[in-house]
């Protein structure tokens, strides 16, 4: 009984495969690899349809590459998302069991309609935010800010010394320590002409006392 089941399932696989292909067209293996026309990348996972066989569909890999049986002289049909349908027919006469051949597919531009986002629902939302908006102030402005005496000010007492500054201090320091090096200063009371114009400003001054 096992079989006779096996049989049966043989003879309408036969049967069905017997309606399926024309009589007289022999069998050959396909393949090819699908590419863009303009830039020869792969156009990948590409659905191809046999019109001329019941519409059997096939699929392309990653990689653009197919590969399936067909007869000479059918239809196939190409399509796949953002690409142009691409229609081709396999030659009447094909001398070998393979036939292969690169098919490129033509990018489809869609210009869509332009949208224009609003960010307030309704003019009554776009009023009110419109009144309450603050407006900034201009560059003089906030130049004449940030230079005025108090903002300097403020900024003198906050804001700590930065490097540039201490070693222009100790620079300077250093200059002024290396020119007064060799000046010495004289002490008035080791100086006889200190004492000279001292002792003539005291007799000056008697003599005034006794004209008087």
């Amino acid at each position: 009984m096992k079989y006779i089941f096996t049989l049966i399932s043989i003879f309408f696989t036969l049967g069905v495969f017997a309606q399926q292909t024309p009589a007289g067209k022999k069998l050959v293996q396909f393949s090819g690899i699908i590419t863009d026309a303009d830039s020869n990348f792969v156009v990948p996972y590409v659905t191809i349809t046999n019109l001329s066989n019941q519409e059997q569909r096939y699929g392309a890999n990653y990689k653009g590459f197919f590969s399936f049986v067909a007869h000479p002289g059918d239809v196939l049909q190409f399509n796949a998302i953002g690409y142009g349908d691409k229609t081709i027919t396999l030659p009447e006469v094909i001398k070998e069991e393979k036939y292969t051949e690169m098919v490129k597919m033509k990018s489809e531009i869609v210009y869509l309609p332009a949208v224009r986002v609003y960010p307030w629902a309704t003019v009554e939302e776009f009023t009110k935010d419109f009144l309450s908006m603050k407006i900034a102030d201009d560059d003089m402005e906030i130049a004449k800010r940030n230079l005025s005496r108090e903002s300097l000010n403020g900024m003198m007492r906050t804001l700590p010394r930065d490097g540039g500054e201490i070693s222009k201090s100790n620079f300077r320091m250093d200059q002024e320590r290396e020119l007064n090096r060799n000046l010495v200063q004289s002490n008035p009371l080791l100086n006889p002409f200190a004492w000279g114009k001292l002792m003539q400003q005291i007799f000056n001054g008697d003599k005034s006392r006794q004209l008087n």
